[in-house]
């Protein structure tokens, strides 16, 4: 009797263990350079939005915690970017 599936069985497997490190070895590398560009020109920008709301003061609720979020980014985007366009 023949096997009336169009594909060879050893095409169909399940995936390794080693398979599945590579694939996401391979993922984060796709990602990371664009992940540490985008944070390390967020980490520049961020500054230049405290500038006003600091000029503002701080003394409503709503920008002091606005001023402390963008300010948590800010720091979140640096340590994530500082390692843009090192020589390697």
């Amino acid at each position: 009797m023949s096997n009336s599936s169009p594909l060879p069985n050893e095409s169909i497997s399940t995936s390794s263990p080693e398979r599945d490190a590579d694939t996401y070895r391979r993922l984060l590398r796709t990602i990371k350079q664009p992940a540490q560009f985008l944070s390390f020109w967020i980490a520049i920008a961020l500054p230049f939005v405290h500038v006003p709301l600091l000029a503002q003061g701080l003394n409503d609720p709503t920008v002091t915690m606005t001023f402390l979020t963008l300010l948590a980014i800010n720091v979140l985007a640096l340590y994530f970017g500082h390692g843009y366009n090192e020589s390697s």
